[in-house]
């Protein structure tokens, strides 16, 4: 179950980012996740619980925004809602020569905490200057 090596590395990034703010409660962490990423919301929770415990955001909530799979012809423009399993052919025109433009995504959207409010999401690794 990948969705527990999920939930670490979301806990870990969001501890590691409150690591310069005051001591406070997480209450909630919002993530985006994409209906092509591969992940199972239920799972993601469930590890996401396990994950929290012992650390700072023990008792936080997980709340997940789905985001839809879409794809754009390279040929014509079209854009389209791909489903899931994902149609990548054009309704269009018919082609096959699509690109995904939303539905991988997963990511950190905010962190809530009951004694400071919306702290920003923390910059994955990747990203960072």
């Amino acid at each position: 179950m990948h969705e527990m090596s999920l939930a670490v590395a979301v806990v870990e990034q969001v501890d590691g980012a409150l690591r310069d703010e005051p001591p406070g409660t997480v209450e909630t962490v919002r993530l985006q996740v994409g209906e092509l990423a591969g992940v199972v919301p239920d799972a993601l929770r469930f590890s996401f619980t396990l994950a929290c415990e012992g650390t700072a955001l023990e008792g936080a909530a997980l709340h997940i925004d789905a985001v839809p799979g879409r794809a754009r012809c390279a040929p014509c423009g079209a854009e389209w809602a791909t489903g899931m399993p994902p149609r990548l052919h054009c309704p269009a025109c018919r082609s096959t020569a699509a690109a995904l433009v939303a539905g991988r995504e997963l990511q950190i959207v905010s962190v809530h905490r009951t004694d400071h409010g919306v702290v920003p999401a923390p910059v994955p690794a990747s990203e960072e200057n």
